[in-house]
């Protein structure tokens, strides 16, 4: 299977002065920016870029974030629904808006100007483009916002397959697994697509009736085969891992989830398996609430080390080599992660000492045992085990954790979705750091190799059993037991004596 569907940049040499920024919401690649290896001497945002450049920092990218694609996968894509536009009238944004409304020469020059890195042809369909949706007067500016609850499931074409992923080495899991692959097969004529691991259970092998509906199966290997463009939504029996695992299989777009309650925390699957047969059909016929799950489009830059023909240390001029390995190049990976991307001191007893750049700009250094950097899904998960604050998935944002940080100053924040994150081993690091993402792929981290981290215009969308909110405030009583405590008793009512 392919690791990402996007198109790879390779990274300049170190020391490179330009960063190549492209705004995500006029291309459809996405393209990276490369940032200077060297420490910058200031870590204010608004200070100049490090010495040696003499361009000034101008950002291209909204901190909003890209715009997520509303196609999910071959057939769904997102019901739209113009009842439930929120409408912001002059009033909330006449403050910030005031010149654009009064002066059209100079909203057409913003629209121009923020379209810089297009043609002049494309700069001015975007023009018409706003100037059609946007009504400029002076009694009333409205803006059209897509309210997050009205984002509902609907197909193109009625959905012919459909991915069942179920938790490995599960016995508990055998019966319901068999039941809802029966139902789909025979009750609703799906392509049932497994994973063929799945299949080499004995208690699945050895089962002659459940032979005639495995033989309809279509089965596919991890890292092997590509099964992007197959699959017409996704159902999870399991925990949150399942949800996780069925993340990393789709780099690019990734069709609709739909996750049953059957592992431990649950906190990501809002149904339960008993009324199965009635939520799938609603999920097939469209009838169905959607959360989008930001993700984060990761790059891992790696410097290619490969051994020198020495032996004990000794070069063939019998001098001592200080280093047994020789740059040849570089490495580069990409990976799109649901929860979070968390980089650690691995196996050594020394702090971790890693340098956080933001859009190019050396914002703090970890010293503690690593950081963790989370999408609002993520926030729930290991950040909130290091103290973070937790964050709803329809909130645009990227959290940054520290984990058991040398200080009493370092707390968890937040930063815009639109913002590029890079980390890198500090020069003075005493050791390496190692990297994992989503709780996989583990890798070591040595100087001169980094990551690279930002929103993903490709989301996950997961299906509500009821809506974002109540789902997600559901989760957290059930599965955190969040504010859990015995009520305070009130004052006994005294009666007057007369």
């Amino acid at each position: 299977m392919e690791m990402s569907r996007e198109k790879l940049c390779a990274s300049k040499a170190d020391g490179s002065s330009d960063s190549a920024y492209h705004c995500s919401a006029c291309h459809d690649d996405e393209e990276w920016g490369s940032t200077s290896r060297g420490r910058a001497k200031s870590r204010s945002l608004s200070a100049s870029p490090a010495l040696g450049s003499t361009k000034e920092f101008r950002r291209t990218r909204s901190l909003h974030g890209p715009c997520p694609v509303t196609t999910f996968g071959p057939k769904a894509c997102m019901l739209q629904n113009p009842k439930t536009i929120i409408y912001f009238r002059e009033k909330c944004i006449l403050l910030r808006l005031q010149l654009l409304i009064s002066d059209k020469s100079l909203s057409f020059f913003f629209i121009w100007s923020c379209c810089i890195c297009l043609s002049p042809g494309k700069k001015m369909k975007i023009l018409k483009q706003v100037m059609n949706n946007f009504s400029f007067s002076r009694s009333a500016w409205n803006w059209h916002i897509q309210d997050p609850a009205s984002q509902r499931l609907t197909w193109n074409k009625p959905p012919k397959s459909v991915l069942v992923i179920k938790k490995i080495r599960d016995a508990s899991l055998l019966q319901p697994f068999k039941e809802l692959c029966v139902y789909l097969t025979e009750e609703n004529n799906m392509i049932v697509y497994v994973e063929k691991k799945v299949l080499e259970d004995p208690a699945i092998a050895n089962d002659e009736n459940f032979g005639p509906v495995k033989k309809k199966f279509c089965t596919f290997r991890e890292d092997y085969d590509d099964i992007s463009n197959q699959i017409d939504f996704i159902i999870c029996l399991g925990g949150d891992g399942t949800l996780l695992y069925a993340s990393s299989l789709f780099q690019g777009s990734v069709p609709p989830v739909m996750a049953f309650h059957l592992g431990s925390l649950g906190f990501l699957t809002p149904f339960n398996f008993e009324n199965f047969q009635s939520q799938v059909t609603q999920v097939i016929e469209g009838n169905a609430a959607l959360v989008l799950r930001s993700r984060l489009k990761v790059k891992v830059v790696k410097e290619h080390r490969e051994k020198s023909p020495v032996q004990n240390g000794i070069e063939e001029n019998g001098v001592v080599s200080a280093n047994l390995e020789k740059e040849v190049g570089k490495q580069i990976m990409q990976y799109q992660v649901l929860n979070e991307v968390v980089v650690d001191r691995g196996p050594s007893s020394y702090l971790s000492n890693v340098d956080v750049f933001l859009d190019g700009h050396l914002i703090t250094t970890v010293q503690g045992d690593g950081v963790i950097v989370s999408t609002p899904t993520g926030s729930t998960a290991y950040a909130a085990a290091a103290g973070a604050s937790m964050i709803h998935p329809n909130v645009p944002a990227i959290m940054i954790t520290p984990i058991c940080p040398h200080s009493l100053s370092f707390r968890p924040i937040v930063v815009p979705a639109g913002v590029e994150l890079k980390i890198m081993l500090s020069p003075d690091a005493r050791n390496t750091a190692w990297v994992s993402f989503d709780g996989r792929k583990r890798q070591e981290i040595c100087h001169g190799d980094s990551i690279s981290i930002t929103t993903s215009c490709y989301p996950l969308p997961s299906i509500c059993f009821r809506d974002p909110v109540s789902d997600w405030f559901e989760s957290l009583a059930e599965c955190l037991h969040w504010n859990v405590r015995k009520k305070q008793n009130n004052f006994a009512v005294e009666e007057e004596e007369f």
